[in-house]
């Protein structure tokens, strides 16, 4: 197995901080969240207002036991904009799931919002073992699921030069692997397995591929498939985690020098 890189020693300072200064700067922001969702959108006011709840009731991170739930029903039930907490106009993407168990939810971001994902996901990469140079395939789909935009402007924010491959097209998936040399793939474990076979197919060595680390979401899957991935590539294999109802991949990320959990 290919040793871990050196890690970069540029982290933000809130990355190495102590859990009390996490949980004063989770709080801090989870007041305002609950504040400025109150404020802006019916929903909530009606559903904080129904359980006898108000922002102010926000005093500790153990208060947040006291705020009701927000649910796939609600998400389809104001479809496709009552949740937004901002006007329509400041409003620069909309992402949305494939709705195949009823609506899609659809959820808005603005400016702001999408420097903050690229942020996350830049530090997912990082804690992957990625660095600023390395060239990323991102081979998640594009378009309205979250998962291909999303690692494609975290690959960007970290300094890596992105591969946009998106999905499909296998046989044009290994050619651009062996010829253009991606140190990382960003794909579900399902599709790097279908890589896989295709490789095999072509009589091509997996081992002697460039890849060195492959940042697999989207999709459940076992320490099993990733013992597989791991030995045949003989390459790193993490787990990113993301919901598309908080912001998308980045949500939550595997740490290449561990493999034994997720750090949000």
């Amino acid at each position: 197995m290919l040793e871990v890189e050196e890690r970069r020693p540029d982290l933000e300072p809130i990355e190495t901080a102590g859990r009390e200064e996490l949980q004063a700067l989770q709080l801090e922001r989870m007041r305002w969240s609950v504040r400025h969702a109150y404020e802006n959108v019916k929903f909530y006011k009606d559903s904080f207002d129904a359980a006898g709840v108000h922002p102010d009731d926000l005093q500790s991170l153990a208060d947040l036991a006291k705020f009701p739930f927000t649910t796939k029903q609600d998400l389809r039930d104001n479809y496709p904009f009552g949740m937004f907490a901002v006007p329509e106009e400041d409003i620069c993407r909309i992402h949305a799931s494939s709705g195949t168990t009823g609506k899609p939810t659809v959820v808005g971001y603005t400016k702001k919002d999408i420097e903050t994902w690229a942020g996350v996901v830049a530090r997912s990469i990082r804690a992957a073992g990625g660095k600023p140079g390395d060239k990323v395939h991102i081979a998640y789909g594009y378009g309205l699921f979250t998962g291909g935009l999303g690692a494609h402007y975290g690959a960007e924010a970290l300094g890596c030069t992105v591969i946009p491959m998106s999905g499909g097209m296998t046989e044009r998936q290994v050619r651009l692997i062996e010829d253009f040399k991606p140190e990382i793939i960003m794909v579900t474990p399902s599709y790097m397995l279908s890589i896989l076979d295709e490789y095999r197919k072509e009589g091509l060595d997996p081992r002697k591929s460039s890849i060195k680390i492959g940042i697999f979401g989207a999709e459940p899957w076992t320490n099993s498939m990733r013992e597989e991935i791991e030995q045949a590539f003989d390459m790193h294999a993490v787990d990113i985690y993301g919901l598309s109802e908080v912001m998308g991949p980045g949500v939550a990320q595997e740490c290449v020098d561990t493999k034994d959990g997720l750090h949000i």
